[in-house]
């Protein structure tokens, strides 16, 4: 008697339904997810118990390396109307005009430098370098404030107390308190608006210089952003 044969059923599976909503979710995440913004140094912050997050608009970073040097990141609300591009833009020219009032070697910017300026997440430059910084290409310019014994990286602070004639530091914070956006404004006010990224290892002179410079301007409110103490540590 002959063998009955099972007609075989194909194996094949149809991929495309599972395709398609691979690349929804793809979408999905890239439209919604928040992308670590590019920092010149790698801060290793100490650990604490608390998990208040730092707001991610109309905030302003201060980044202190292992080596001492001050770095400041600005960020505007979501919307166009105060974006942080416009927020930057209206602060390096507020900056260097403060800067060049009790300089005699006046700083000059132009708009495509200033525009050049406004799309930097974090800067750390002495502003008498800043024009020759913003003609260099992108790659360059990570070269320099990557570079911590460069003397032009960081910006300059130190215990004045004189606000008739402030160090860099206080020049760039004023101009950030007094940005034409009233939501950053309010939120410094508030305590939400300036976050202190210092590194374990940082000296505690330069944090103390900064920490001084922000009373002294009367910004007395501030968050210090550490991570999140595990059972280990």
């Amino acid at each position: 008697m002959g063998k009955v044969k099972i007609k075989r059923k194909s194996t094949l599976i149809d991929m495309t339904a599972m395709s398609d909503v691979t690349v929804l979710l793809l979408t999905f995440f890239m439209l919604t997810s928040t992308f670590l913004q590019k920092e010149p140094v790698t801060v290793l912050t100490p650990s604490s118990v608390s998990e208040i997050k730092v707001p991610m608009t109309n905030t302003t970073t201060v980044l202190i390396s292992p080596e001492g040097k001050v770095f400041l990141s600005v960020a505007g609300d979501a919307d166009s109307t105060y974006s942080s591009e416009k927020v930057r833009a209206e602060l390096v020219r507020t900056a260097v005009a403060e800067y060049n009032k009790t300089h005699s070697k006046q700083v000059q910017l132009t708009n495509e430098q200033v525009a050049k300026f406004s799309k930097m997440n974090m800067f750390g430059i002495r502003i008498a370098d800043l024009p020759a910084f913003l003609d260099l290409p992108q790659i360059k310019q990570d070269e320099v404030l990557t570079d911590m014994n460069n003397p032009s990286t960081g910006i300059p602070v130190d215990d004045n107390k004189d606000l008739a004639k402030p160090n860099e530091f206080q020049i760039w914070m004023r101009a950030i308190y007094n940005s034409s956006n009233p939501n950053l404004e309010s939120s410094i006010k508030s305590g939400e608006g300036i976050a202190i990224k210092a590194d374990k290892d940082t000296p505690y002179t330069t944090v103390h210089d900064v920490l001084d410079n922000l009373q002294t301007l009367k910004m007395n409110k501030f968050s210090l952003m550490t991570a999140l103490k595990t059972e280990n540590d």
